[in-house]
């Protein structure tokens, strides 16, 4: 059953937004921030957080498990990168900073960051 399994739609069918999520989330983790509209930050935060979670443990099973969502640069800067750098934290990984409001639709922007 599917009682409360709320996600964002974002106004998209299931595979474009599974592959806009997973798109932004590889872009945050190779480049260390993004700029974006908030939900779309709502949207991939939670994304970008489990995966350095994962990487936190150093196996091949989290290894094989992060490449299930991301490319192989990306799982190497979370391995080699964020996994050490975030050893002894537990969570809260990324921030949010509002920006500004898009000229063009004025949606409002935010930043999402590694720390």
């Amino acid at each position: 059953m599917r009682h409360r399994k709320t996600r964002p739609i974002l106004d998209r069918k299931a595979a474009p937004r599974n592959a806009m999520l997973r798109s932004l989330a590889i872009s945050v983790v190779m480049h260390g921030h993004v700029e974006t509209s908030i939900a779309k930050v709502a949207a991939v935060r939670p994304i970008v957080e489990r995966a350095i979670t994962t990487a936190k443990a150093n196996t091949l099973a989290a290894r094989r498990q992060l490449l299930q969502s991301f490319t192989e640069p990306a799982v190497e800067k979370l391995m080699k990168d964020y996994g050490p750098k975030f050893k002894e934290r537990n969570g809260g990984y990324t921030r949010r900073i509002l920006t500004r409001q898009r000229q063009g639709d004025a949606a409002h922007m935010a930043i999402l960051e590694i720390l």
